[in-house]
């Protein structure tokens, strides 16, 4: 038997070290080629280490959280033959940060042949055997939120996962049978004493990071304005209906993109980036714009490229495809860089006023409000319009306040009169 030594890459971008996202394999475990290891985090995305060999884990390089140097040891595992390193492993093994998972046989296993990983199998007849009070489950934030509704405590909760991570498939399974009492959901009245502590690690820091130097180095100011989006919502229904079935069907978010590259034609000073360390604006011609998408572990930025050369179906079927990588947390690393301004929106929980905060080096950001049904007057008659507030904030460094106010209200007049958008 050898020992095989997998080290940690260099992801590119110039970086010398990488942050330990989160392990999903333990000591003593038995892994396959191609099994995913590991998660580590640079400055724009999350990438997956696999493994490169079968064999069992000997040792495991880091804690989640922690920032190693590229090029040092990530992971050691036991191989047949000779491996890549000879010498005995000088390190003591560090045990992850995460919840045992099913017992293993005390014989150990044999080494598998390459093949795809496969979680295990959940038995509904086996037991509930609960963790210990110090043992935190592995779980998903959406499982977690999912579970604290329910009333379910997670170390009940058998995880089918790698590492044992809990997946939604489980909590399903949980809830779908008896248990025991202790396995029972409490009652919403029941006095609680619990607390939980949450490391802030990957992709939670680097959005505590930026959003605290966003705050200390740009000099932020919002500016509000409502819209009359009456007219671009009737467009916007009409056009699903005759092309919705063999085009796609068409959000807010696409027309508020062909506003935003229509009206920064006028105002280049707005889609720009402030280098402050070198005091250089660049004023870009071309329009990415940054659509931050909230996923179960926190806000991404995907980057929707070259708007002002898209339809509206080409930038909503993009638009769309983004989003679902950035839940996925699959986005790369090109997907999560190089926008130029950036759309943010909360949808029907877009409340009546935010303040965004500005993604540097960008600098603006333009934030939608919900959508309400409101009685207005025109030409002195109430009538009921579908309005809605545009909130943005930009970096009063680099744009005026009389230049912000006239870009929104350009996007306004663009909005409110739609067919604007498509005058050339």
């Amino acid at each position: 038997m050898g020992t095989h030594v997998i080290k940690m890459p260099d992801i590119g971008e110039g970086i010398a070290q990488v942050e330990l996202v989160e392990w999903f394999v333990k000591v003593g475990d038995v892994i396959a080629e191609d099994q995913v290891v590991a998660d580590v985090m640079t400055d724009k995305a999350t990438v997956e280490i696999p493994s490169p060999v079968s064999g069992k884990v000997l040792a495991l390089g880091g804690q989640p959280g922690e920032v190693m140097a590229v090029g040092s040891e990530l992971i050691r595992i036991e191989v047949e033959g000779s491996g890549n390193h000879v010498d005995v492993p000088q390190a003591k093994p560090v045990e992850a940060h995460s919840a045992p998972v099913a017992p293993k046989p005390e014989a150990p296993a044999p080494v598998p042949q390459p093949a795809a990983y496969q979680a295990p199998e959940q038995h509904a007849e086996a037991p509930i055997v609960p963790r210990q009070p110090g043992d935190k489950p592995l779980a998903s934030p959406a499982v977690r939120k999912r579970a604290l509704d329910a009333g379910i405590e997670l170390r009940y909760v058998h995880g089918s996962g790698p590492a044992g991570r809990i997946l939604h498939e489980d909590l399903d399974a949980f809830m779908s049978k008896p248990h025991s009492p202790a396995g029972q959901a409490p009652s919403g009245y029941a006095k609680r004493t619990d607390s939980e502590q949450v490391q802030v690690i990957g992709l939670r820091r680097k959005i505590a990071q930026r959003m605290q130097d966003a705050k200390r180095r740009v000099a932020h100011f919002s500016y509000v304005e409502e819209i009359d989006v009456t007219a671009v919502e009737a467009l916007r229904q009409q056009l699903n209906a005759k092309h919705g079935n063999t085009r796609g069907k068409l959000t807010l978010l696409p027309f508020l993109v062909r506003a935003l590259v229509v009206a920064l034609r006028d105002f280049p000073q707005i889609n720009a980036t402030y280098d402050d360390e070198a005091q250089v604006i660049t004023r870009h011609g071309a329009v990415h714009v940054g659509i931050a998408t909230q996923g179960d572990n926190g806000l991404m930025v995907p980057v929707l490229r070259h708007a002002e050369a898209a339809s509206l179906w080409a930038n909503a079927g993009e638009i769309a495809r983004l989003a679902n990588a950035a839940r996925n947390n699959k986005a790369s690393r090109e997907e999560l860089s190089g926008s130029t301004i950036t759309l943010t929106s909360l949808g029907a929980l877009g409340g009546i006023v935010s303040t965004p905060v500005v993604n540097t080096p960008e600098v603006a950001i333009v934030g939608v409000n919900r959508i309400v049904e409101r009685p207005v007057v025109i030409d002195g008659q109430i009538v009921v319009r579908k309005m809605m507030n545009l909130s943005s904030s930009f970096d009063h460094r680099v744009v005026d306040g009389m230049d912000a106010a006239q870009f929104i209200q350009a996007v306004r007049g663009l909005l409110e009169q739609p067919a604007c958008l498509f005058l050339e």
